[in-house]
């Protein structure tokens, strides 16, 4: 066979085998689970949802989850953040603050039995309240309306552990005190169990090369995840609007586009559909969860 027959060949064998099965537009996995095995934990990771009123933002939200539940059974949610659509702008109001809270509030009633375990992002919160001493200022108020334990906590579901992550911290970091809680947490995992992590902000990937917005100690991470690597399998993470699938030292990111899309406009002038966000549409993702470790990730248009 010559060179040109050869590359030809390979091209067709490489194209026979990423043709998607499933109607996800991205897909990420190490070591795919056979058809016959099921998960151990089937787990939306829903970001950037942005909402408020107006482009019938609520009504379509709603839409998604019940779409979502319809569709996949799942066990419980994950939030990446800027679950409302901003209170961190200069010009924000306290009654605008209120409103994108209580709409929040009102669209995840129609998954109310579910779990929802979520994370800051930096357009939920309201640095500009009149005072650091008001009940609405900063995370605190963040942390009461997302009805989470704390700004950065873990949890565990079977065999797997789940790390949520705050980097809204100078330079897109985590602060000291939480990077040592952290090292303490992956250390005291113990053998046979896995570690999922979930940030607003992505650590590693392709979507902060094109739009900024990545941690700044992401080298600080990465050195620490490898001490970790028997353990640790997956970052998730938003902010970004895109969606980015890479894989570094055996462990995956997974910048997992945004339920919001073009923060539920109509879309980039040049973008391939509406609501798209450059070359991603708004959607949602899916994580498949084994005992042994092995994760899928796949990220589904909503169209809505």
């Amino acid at each position: 066979m010559n060179r040109r027959s050869l590359i030809k060949a390979l091209g067709l064998s490489a194209g026979a085998a990423i043709a998607p099965s499933i109607p996800a537009i991205a897909s990420a996995g190490i070591m795919g689970a056979p058809a016959t095995e099921k998960p151990v934990l089937t787990v939306p990771h829903i970001t950037d949802v942005h909402i408020r009123p107006g482009d019938k933002a609520p009504e379509r939200f709603k839409a998604c989850l019940k779409q979502i539940i319809s569709k996949h059974q799942v066990d419980f949610f994950l939030n990446g953040g800027d679950s409302i659509n901003d209170a961190s702008y200069d010009n924000v109001i306290r009654d605008q603050v209120t409103e994108q809270w209580r709409i929040w509030d009102d669209c995840i009633s129609v998954i109310g039995k579910y779990e929802i375990y979520s994370c800051l992002g930096n357009h939920d919160i309201w640095w500009k309240a009149p005072g650091k001493t008001d009940e609405m200022y900063g995370k605190d108020y963040v942390v009461k309306r997302l009805k989470i334990p704390a700004r950065y906590y873990s949890f565990r579901k079977k065999n797997w552990h789940f790390i949520v992550l705050d980097g809204n911290n100078s330079k897109i970091s985590l602060d000291e005190v939480q990077f040592l809680w952290l090292e303490q947490t992956l250390a005291q995992i113990p053998a046979g169990s896995f570690a999922l992590l979930m940030s607003h902000y992505p650590i590693l990937g392709t979507t902060q090369v094109l739009v900024g917005g990545g941690h700044s100690d992401c080298k600080r991470l990465k050195d620490l995840f490898y001490k970790h690597k028997d353990k640790v399998r997956i970052c998730l993470s938003g902010h970004n609007h895109l969606s980015d699938h890479s894989v570094y030292n055996g462990i995956q990111y997974c910048c997992n586009g945004a339920m919001s899309g073009f923060w539920w406009g109509k879309g980039d002038a040049e973008s391939a559909g509406a609501g798209f966000y450059q070359e991603t549409p708004p959607g949602y993702a899916l994580l498949k969860l084994y005992e042994d470790g092995r994760v899928e990730n796949d990220y589904y248009p909503h169209k809505l």
